[in-house]
C-alpha cells in the first residue's frame, strides 16, 4: 500500500483546482483528504461506503441517459408499440415526477436522485409514441399537456406543501411499483415481450439494486428506500420475463400469422406449386378402354 501511496499522491495533491472542488462537494473535506489526497482508504470505512456510493450514483446518472434509446429506437423503427403497456408509462412517469420534486424540494444530493429527471424526459417521448402507434394521436398532447401542469404544481409550495408532498412521495413508491405490473401483465398476455428492449429491462434492474445501496449510504429516508426494494422486485420479475421469452419476441398476439397458399399458387417460374386434386385425376382420353 505504501508503494502504491507513494506513487499515487504526486498526482492526486496537483489535481486541477475544478477537480479537487468537485471532489470535495462529493465526498467533503474529510473524506476527500482521506481518500485522495492521503490515500488511505482502510482508516476510515465509512468514507471509502460514501465514495462507492457516489460512484454508483454517478454510474446509474450517466447509464439513465441512454438506458431508454433502445426501446425509443425500436418503435421507431418498427413503427409499432406491440408488447409496451401505455399504462406503465403513466405510472412510472407520475411516480418519477413525484419523486423528482421531492427530492429537489428537500435538498437531496443529485447523486442520489439524478436518473429520475433524465428518464422522466425518455419516458415523455416513449408514451407518446406508444399512443401514436396505437392509433391515439389526439391523446399525445392531453399526455404532454397534463404531465407538464401536474409538474408545475408539485414545484410550488404554495400549491403542494411539504407535508401533502410527504404523501405524495409515499404514494410514488406504490405508483412505482404498479407501474411495472401492466407491463408484466402484458407480456403475460401477449405470450412475449414485443417491441420491449430488454437493454433496458436490465438496466433497470441493476439500477433499483444499486439505488437501494446509495439511498441506504446517502438519504435517511424510508419512504425511498422501501421504493427500490419494492421496484426492484418487480425489475426481477420483468428481467425472468425477459430470459423466458427471449426466443419469442413476437409473442401470440404480435407475431406474423402463416399465411395458407391457395392450392395451384404459381411459383416465380410461372410454374404451378400444387396441382388440383381434378388434375391428377385421369381425363376421359387417357382412360383406359373397356
Amino acid at each position: 500500500m505504501e508503494t502504491l501511496r507513494s506513487a499515487l499522491q504526486p498526482l492526486t495533491q496537483s489535481l486541477p483546482a475544478p477537480i479537487v472542488d468537485t471532489g470535495r462537494s462529493l465526498l467533503g473535506p474529510y473524506c476527500y483528504k482521506t481518500l485522495i489526497l492521503d490515500i488511505d482508504p482502510f482508516t476510515s470505512p465509512e468514507c471509502l461506503k460514501l465514495a462507492v456510493s457516489k460512484a454508483l450514483g454517478i454510474g446509474i446518472i450517466g447509464a439513465s441517459s441512454i438506458v431508454k434509446i433502445p426501446q425509443l429506437l425500436k418503435l421507431l423503427n418498427s413503427q409499432s408499440a406491440a408488447g409496451i403497456s401505455f399504462l406503465a408509462y403513466l405510472l412510472e412517469s407520475g411516480a418519477y415526477l413525484i419523486s423528482l420534486s421531492y427530492n429537489v424540494r428537500h435538498g437531496f444530493p443529485f447523486s442520489t436522485y439524478g436518473e429520475t429527471a433524465l428518464i422522466l424526459v425518455q419516458n415523455v417521448v416513449i408514451a407518446a409514441l406508444v399512443l401514436r402507434y396505437s392509433g391515439q394521436n389526439a391523446a399525445v398532447a392531453a399526455w404532454v399537456g397534463g404531465l407538464a401542469a401536474a409538474g408545475a404544481a408539485l414545484f410550488r409550495e404554495d400549491i403542494v406543501d411539504v407535508r401533502m408532498l410527504a404523501w405524495l412521495q409515499a404514494g410514488a413508491g406504490v405508483l412505482g411499483v404498479l407501474s411495472k405490473v401492466p407491463q408484466i401483465a402484458t407480456i403475460w398476455a401477449e405470450g412475449g415481450t414485443g417491441q420491449l428492449s430488454a437493454f433496458a429491462v436490465v438496466n433497470y434492474l441493476l439500477g433499483s439494486l444499486s439505488r437501494i445501496f446509495t439511498t441506504l449510504q446517502e438519504v435517511p429516508d424510508p419512504l425511498i428506500l422501501y421504493g427500490f426494494i419494492a421496484g426492484f422486485a418487480l425489475n426481477a420479475v420483468l428481467f425472468l420475463q425477459v430470459v423466458w421469452y427471449w426466443n419469442s419476441p413476437t409473442g401470440k398476439k404480435t407475431g406474423a400469422k402463416k399465411v395458407n397458399k391457395p392450392v395451384g399458387a404459381a411459383k416465380a417460374d410461372g410454374t404451378s406449386s400444387s396441382t388440383s386434386y381434378a388434375s391428377k385425376a385421369k381425363s376421359p382420353s387417357t382412360r383406359r378402354r373397356g
